[in-house]
């Protein structure tokens, strides 16, 4: 690993900048959005927009990417996501902030796509698995960092959205100094949506559900924590907390799930996540350190959810087709963050703020009762203990990272073809 040092630390450093940006935009959004008086359920519709240009890059950017090269979109979408965050401090109008929040979600995964092809170049196929462990980490400390950044100057007014710039543009110094083959185009998913389900039920079920819950977390987190109460530092280390739960707490369910039938692991992660969730909506106004105790427990249950589909799902499926069902995995997962906002948010307002919890638990228990059907009209599972394909924790950044999982088969990409 050593020839990699120097590359692999230029990438991951500039993923890491951008990660931290994310997770500030999503906070000082929600922060803003709440002191402005939105209706949760329009902050929520606004928060969706981001998901939705989630989905919208994940088909438009390799297209772009394939027609004028990764350099030059790289370039592109760098300098439209380090300028939007400040067109937010110009208007504080919800339509505008939703538009904005759909051009982010658009440059972002085109941004991490390209980092991710440049990722998979300077890894051999024996090295990607400790690349994407690397990725992981560094995502998951960088969404954490990015909630604690909130408390950073006056964050009603322009110095958080300035930050996010400045954060993205600095992203862009290592990433772009960095010498690296150009690598093969990026291809949008392809596998049909009905062929997904059919053959694997419950982890397109597990990859909606997983986006439902973090989509609705990362969104309306700090308005929940605004509207019970809950102190600025609380807030923000109820957020850091959850989602370093959800980092550390996937491995032993990982391993867990590696010598057992995963849709059991996973029925039973749901069922713990909603008595959890459940009772962080009891505690909610009562106590902002046994609510930060709660979210890490939370976090380490919610989070585990998507990896735990895509290994069901990859332990049914060839080799060959591993990327794949991935790559539409992980656009289910897309769809379900961009309903989570807007399901969590009319509840909210509905029922009032500390409900975000009882959505937790709802949609835990709704896709728990959706395992118990499956396993009845299909009880065996071809993953048996020694053959199934080993579990990989998942990063909580929202980027498309099928081609670095190391169960994946190797990618065109390994090819690398001239320097850019």
């Amino acid at each position: 690993m050593r020839h990699l040092f120097l590359p692999l630390t230029s990438l991951l450093s500039g993923v890491g900048l951008l990660v931290v940006g994310t997770g500030l935009l999503f906070s000082v959004i929600g922060t803003q959005a709440a002191s402005a008086d939105f209706a949760v359920l329009v902050t929520g519709l606004i928060m969706s927009a981001y998901f939705g240009g989630f989905i919208f890059g994940t088909y438009w950017c390799p297209h772009m990417i394939r027609r004028v090269g990764h350099i030059r979109s790289f370039a592109a979408m760098a300098s439209v996501a380090s300028t939007v965050p400040l067109l937010h401090a110009l208007w504080l109008n919800p339509w505008f902030w939703g538009g904005l929040r759909f051009v982010t979600g658009v440059c972002l995964v085109g941004l991490y796509m390209v980092v991710e092809s440049w990722l998979n170049v300077i890894a051999a196929p024996t090295q990607r698995g400790k690349v994407f462990a690397a990725y992981m980490a560094v995502s998951g400390v960088a969404m954490a960092l990015g909630q604690w950044l909130i408390l950073v100057g006056d964050r009603y007014g322009f110095v958080p959205f300035a930050l996010v710039s400045i954060l993205f543009s600095f992203a862009l110094l290592p990433i772009t100094l960095t010498p690296v083959n150009q690598p093969e185009p990026v291809n949008p998913p392809s596998l049909s949506l009905t062929e997904l389900f059919n053959a694997y039920p419950v982890g397109v079920a597990g990859a909606m559900a997983s986006g439902l819950l973090t989509g609705a977390f990362y969104s309306l987190g700090h308005v929940f924590g605004q509207r019970v109460a809950v102190s600025e530092s609380g807030i923000a280390t109820f957020m850091a907390a959850t989602i370093l739960g959800g980092a550390v707490f996937q491995w032993p369910v990982g391993y867990w799930s590696d010598k057992n039938d995963r849709r059991w692991v996973l029925f039973w992660v749901c069922l713990a996540g909603a008595a959890v969730a459940a009772l962080g909506f009891y505690l909610a106004m009562r106590s902002e350190l046994a609510l930060i105790a709660t979210g890490v427990v939370l976090g380490g249950l919610m989070f585990s959810i998507y990896g735990l589909s895509v290994a069901h799902a990859n332990d049914l499926t060839e080799r060959s087709k591993m990327l794949q069902v991935s790559g539409g995995l992980l656009l289910l997962h897309g769809v379900g963050a961009t309903m989570g906002p807007i399901l969590a948010g009319g509840l909210m307002q509905a029922l009032g703020p500390g409900s975000l919890m009882l959505y937790f638990s709802a949609v835990l228990v709704t896709l728990a009762l959706l395992i118990t059907h499956w396993v009845r009209l299909k009880p065996l599972n071809r993953g048996e203990p020694g053959q199934k394909e080993a579990f990989v924790a998942m990063s909580q950044s929202a980027s498309p990272m099928p081609h670095l999982d190391p169960r994946n088969p190797d990618s065109p990409a390994q090819q690398p073809s001239q320097t850019g």
